[in-house]
């Protein structure tokens, strides 16, 4: 015998009239966001490592000198304050053929220039005295192919040596403290790298964290999803419990009618995802754009997340139903109220104890340990909120003094799970607010952005190549003082290496003339700059912000959807209640005020205590990394909390027309 559930179903969702269809649309749309955002994490974090693994063959692992067959010395200099990535390669003689570079069609002849196409176009713009003349001068520059490439927007050039060659001379192996991840050179038979270049070594681990902090407030979102029209749902289906249908059959029908409209709304999300892959790919991150196949995370992911986002909508409608299953009059009556056990206080309690204990011995946790700490947090605190919730609302109802207030604690008490529900994604931002906030880092070392600086072998060296440096600068037009720098000089650019300072005057044009000029010194190395000092430092530091302010917009606008969403369907699940108040003469605006207060009161408990443990976590990760915070940090916290504090009530608000909607007219709307 064929099942009832599915064409039952489907009966109850067309007949559910206008209010039932509103509801269904805003789950779609909830669901659509959800997974549109999660692949778009996805994509973000497949498409760091696929842009890390592209720039391996810059720094190939090395061989014998009796294996190799040619000799690659890869460095950088900066233009315009931006790396530029120099790959010198040379042919051994009488050794094998050497591969082609990945993005070039054959191994690069003596005196031969490739440059990426955006490099291409800077040495165009730029006048040769700037840029160009840093490079061998060639009738035309050949282009490096995206395989070769990270992003489209990255500087590179690939120059054909010759193996004599001073740029490819044991000279440029020399490494200052400095210089880790800029500069190496190597014997080599291939191109076969394990390292990421140090421009995009760290940008997945950025991107995963960032994801880790995002990924509750969508999974928020698409648990309130799945609970929009909740109230309505347990009225008819408790009607049918009691008149015959078993717990079986509600949860199957339940289970239905939410997977179709998670898995539409998913669907709808992961369409729009494939449909703005072109306009995401050019969203800079790191080196720049993206290739657009970088973020194509691939059918099984797509398909793994609108699975995913399904279940979760449906699982979230279905756990409503535990009371329709086995308290069917109850529901019906409206007579339940929705208490929270001690229990949740103890777990934690207990889950606290074991992160301090954890975070608190002095150790560096690794990566994977701090992630698993920060999911038993988001965990512990899904389980605690309804509590605190529940006794905010006792605490509140006998402190009130306006009838609002009293509305507000009523609502807190009798049900805090759908309270929690409604402020659950501003109060878990909160603590990505803290996190990011405190963990602005701030490296702490001099600065000298007008010296461009030579290293020497020697000190008698270094006041030879101050006489050359005065002459080179002058027939460029540039205005400098050079000096001459030590091995005990650590007040200056190059920290204590003997070589020569030009300090440089006119800004950032004549310096980068100044690096062009001094190119010619025949060291074999590009002259250095402040960018190539702090290097290590200002890469992770760009990386953090642009990370975090990402994070930080992402999850506040996703808070304040799911707050929107809840809000909106609460009125449409109270709509009998609200009425029912209406026709006992309270006024409008009282209503309105209790929803507002309702949403207030634990937003200011809970989000205080979650952006305070986000600040605590952060201080541990400095603590790991041994530097300090930005003075402003607690700047941006504030900001971060009242601009996602002004979203949440612009959310709230919002749905204040619907509610003058459902109470108009209440004695024919009202059983």
């Amino acid at each position: 015998m064929r099942s009832p559930v599915v064409p039952l179903a489907w009966h109850l969702a067309r007949s559910s009239g206008r209010r039932g269809l509103q509801s269904q649309l805003l789950a779609a749309g909830a669901a659509a966001v959800g997974s549109f955002l999660l692949l778009l994490m996805i994509a973000a974090a497949l498409g760091a490592g696929a842009r890390a693994d592209h720039t391996k063959w810059r720094t190939p692992d090395a061989v014998s000198a009796g294996e190799a067959t040619a000799v690659q010395a890869t460095t950088t200099t900066y233009v315009r304050q931006e790396p530029v990535t120099v790959v010198n390669l040379a042919r051994l003689p009488g050794r094998g053929q050497t591969p082609a570079p990945p993005g070039l069609s054959h191994f690069p002849k003596q005196g031969q220039v490739y440059v990426s196409p955006t490099l291409a176009e800077l040495l165009h713009e730029l006048p040769a005295a700037q840029l160009a003349d840093r490079f061998p001068k060639v009738s035309s520059y050949g282009t490096i192919g995206a395989a070769g490439l990270a992003s489209p927007d990255e500087l590179v050039a690939v120059i054909g040596r010759a193996s004599g060659d001073v740029a490819v001379s044991e000279a440029v192996g020399e490494q200052n403290y400095y210089d880790d991840g800029l500069t190496k050179r190597a014997w080599v038979s291939g191109f076969s790298g394990t390292k990421a270049s140090v421009f995009t070594g760290i940008d997945q681990g950025t991107v995963l964290l960032g994801a880790v902090l995002l990924v509750m407030p969508v999974v928020v979102l698409a648990s309130a999803a799945g609970r929009l029209g909740a109230a309505r749902r347990e009225q008819r289906l408790a009607a049918l419990r009691l008149a015959g249908a078993t717990p079986r059959q509600i949860l199957a029908m339940t289970a239905v009618e939410a997977a179709g409209v998670g898995a539409a709304g998913a669907m709808a999300g992961a369409l729009a995802y494939t449909a703005l892959l072109p306009a995401l790919a050019e969203v800079p991150y790191g080196v720049g754009a993206w290739y657009t196949g970088q973020l194509w995370v691939g059918l099984p992911w797509l398909a793994a997340v609108v699975l995913a986002v399904t279940a979760l909508i449906t699982v979230s409608a279905v756990t409503t139903l535990s009371q329709v299953a086995t308290a069917p009059l109850g529901v019906a009556q409206q007579a339940d109220p929705r208490r929270t056990r001690v229990i949740r206080l103890l777990l934690f309690v207990a889950v606290l104890g074991y992160i301090w204990a954890a975070t608190g011995d002095g150790g560096q946790l690794k990566p994977r340990q701090l992630v698993a700490l920060l999911a038993l947090f988001y965990g512990a605190f899904w389980l605690f909120g309804p509590w605190v919730v529940d006794r905010l609302g006792r605490i509140v109802g006998r402190c009130a003094k306006r009838p609002a207030t009293l509305l507000a604690a009523r609502r807190l008490s009798d049900d805090p799970r759908a309270v929690w529900r409604t402020v659950s994604g501003l109060v878990l931002a909160g603590f990505v607010a803290g996190f990011f906030s405190v963990s602005t880092l701030d490296f702490d070392g001099p600065s000298h952005a007008d010296q461009v600086g030579v290293v020497t072998a020697n000190a008698a060296d270094a006041r030879h190549t101050a006489a050359r440096a005065r002459t080179l600068l002058r027939q460029a037009g540039v205005t400098a003082t050079v000096t001459v720098t030590d091995e005990d000089d650590y007040d200056s650019l190059l920290g204590g290496a003997d070589g020569v300072i030009a300090h440089v005057s006119g800004g950032q044009t004549r310096i980068d003339t100044g690096v062009t000029a001094l190119t010619r010194l025949g060291s074999g190395r590009y002259p250095f700059t402040q960018e190539y000092v702090s290097a290590s430092d200002d890469i992770v530091v760009a990386r953090v912000a642009t990370v975090s302010t990402a994070t930080l917009v992402l999850s506040f606008l996703v808070a304040a959807a799911s707050a929107g969403l809840t809000s909106a369907a609460n009125v449409l699940d109270r709509r009998r209640m609200y009425g029912l108040l209406r026709l006992a003469g309270t006024p409008l605006h009282v209503l309105d005020g209790a929803r507002i207060r309702e949403t207030v009161i634990p937003l200011v408990v809970l989000a205080g205590g979650t952006t305070a443990m986000g600040a605590f976590g952060a201080m541990q990760l400095n603590k790991a990394a041994g530097t300090t915070i930005n003075t402003s940090g607690a700047v941006q916290l504030v900001i971060c909390l009242a601009v996602g504090s002004l979203a949440m009530l612009a959310a709230i608000t919002g749905s204040r027309p619907l509610l003058r909607k459902v109470t108009e007219g209440p004695a024919q709307t009202v059983d």
